[in-house]
């Protein structure tokens, strides 16, 4: 493998000749073995798309030759395509308020713009990665804006999984609307109510997450691309501040603005963090849901048993025949990490100081592995639990009929003291149903008790 020369304020050094990233690449990768992390495939993506956008308002207002601006500007759509990934080698967390992924960026962008216009790799005399590719830039204003970028369209496709998911458990709700069972409060059984109820409520917690999700795009789009270094816009012509945006707009295809003070949105993350919060409260809606399933389907035969989740997976290598919710155990990690990345979001926007939050590299990754993590993790759960999940009706009436949660229904009939006096007699007797303690201890009939503990009065809304 042979090398080029490249050169910085530091002195030289060898870089592959295949590279597409540069010397300032090398020393970054080699300043930063932290986590083993790659920078997220979606900020990449953002950051040629920012890339691109700067470049055709550069292009147009004169600051940049067309032939260079259209080179730059291919390079930019291939890696936009998913091209050139592998040489963005910089560690995902770092220092420098993501300095070292800006250029490395700008590095594999000239490099693959040379190559398109006929040249060798580090010919930057022709295409230079901070003379041109970053004309008008600092890493200041593009990182976050790249960040807000992807995180708008990880956004959208997240709220439009939630949307899927609240039609699904709304599909379960109609389906279970019949099926009677015992509701329980601290684990203990409570009244009854049915299944399709139980569905109806996850629906609406996931609806209001749709919601939310939705609506955060909002706190997301007023970016700083063209503040430069603090947000004043030093070193940029004022027609190019006001232009790069709207090319920004055309280029990612999202309701991108300019922020109308760049000071504040060059060194202010509450937005995210605001944005965290919504992403951990649709998490724990996720996480009371899994684990309500878990329950609901344990055993098959000495657990709940009232529901049957999808048999993916054999669940041990030594217990024959056993299932385990192994979807809903995902759901929950899942779940789980995103509530830490919660925590690492504000502590890195808590630590942004004066005009500048250095600690960007970590907010994105933390804010950006959530979206995704949710985005999968919303999907898997409706495909592989929630579509499939079948109730066992004859078993969640037995138990509604043996309960003493169905007195309660009765205490217009038989007041509080005696229907107390029953609970307590069927809890001695775990053999005598319902009916048959009232038969024998009240002076109802029959025919009262069937329709006292008939389904549709059990599950009425009032009495």
């Amino acid at each position: 493998m042979g090398f080029r020369i490249e050169h910085d304020l530091l002195g030289t050094r060898e870089v592959p000749s295949e590279a597409y990233y540069g010397i300032h690449t090398l020393r970054a990768y080699e300043n930063f073995p932290l986590s083993g992390l790659h920078v997220h495939s979606r900020l990449i993506q953002a950051l040629a798309q920012v890339k691109k956008a700067c470049a055709d308002a550069n292009q147009r207002l004169g600051y940049l030759k067309a032939s260079k601006a259209k080179a730059i500007m291919q390079a930019c759509d291939e890696m936009i395509a998913g091209r050139w990934h592998n040489n963005i080698i910089v560690d995902a967390l770092q220092g420098g308020a993501g300095t070292s992924t800006n250029m490395n960026m700008n590095e594999v962008i000239a490099n693959r713009a040379l190559e398109i216009l006929g040249h060798c790799k580090g010919a930057y005399e022709v295409i230079h990665p901070l003379d041109h590719v970053n004309l008008h830039q600092s890493t200041n204003d593009v990182y976050p804006t790249a960040l807000k970028v992807a995180s708008i369209a990880l956004l959208q496709e997240l709220s439009d999984e939630i949307a899927k998911l609240q039609g699904a458990l709304q599909d379960k709700e109609k389906a279970f609307s019949s099926v009677l069972k015992m509701a329980r409060t601290e684990l203990q059984d409570a009244v009854p109510m049915s299944l399709g109820a139980s569905f109806g409520a996850y629906a609406e917690a996931i609806a209001r997450d749709r919601w939310r999700v939705f609506k955060s795009i909002e706190r997301l789009k007023n970016v700083n691309l063209g503040g430069t270094a603090i947000g004043t816009g030093i070193g940029a012509p004022k027609k190019y501040l006001f232009l790069v945006v709207e090319c920004l707009k055309e280029v990612s295809d999202l309701p991108v603005a300019r922020s109308e003070n760049l000071i504040d949105a060059t060194q202010n993350c509450d937005m995210f963090v605001e944005v965290s919060g919504i992403l951990k409260a649709h998490a724990t809606n996720l996480f009371k849901i899994a684990s309500d399933l878990r329950l609901l389907a344990s055993g098959p035969r000495a657990g709940l048993a009232e529901i049957s989740l999808p048999s993916v997976q054999a669940g041990s290598s030594i217990m024959v025949g056993k299932i385990n919710p192994v979807i809903c155990e995902a759901v929950n990690q899942a779940a789980m990490k995103v509530m830490g990345n919660d925590f690492l979001v504000c502590q890195a926007a808590q630590n942004g100081q004066l005009e500048l939050n250095a600690f960007m590299p970590l907010l994105a990754h933390a804010f950006l592995e959530s979206l995704t993590l949710l985005k999968n993790t919303v999907l898997m759960f409706r495909e592989k639990a929630i579509e499939g999940i079948q109730a066992h009706p004859e078993r969640t009436l037995s138990q509604v009929l043996n309960s003493s949660g169905c007195l309660v229904a009765l205490l217009d009939v038989l007041g509080y003291e005696n229907a107390t006096k029953l609970a307590l007699a069927l809890h001695v007797n775990p053999n005598l149903t319902l009916k048959e303690l009232l038969k024998r201890e009240t002076t109802l009939c029959e025919d009262d008790i069937e329709a006292l503990l008939s389904p549709s009065r059990l599950i009425a809304l009032g009495r």
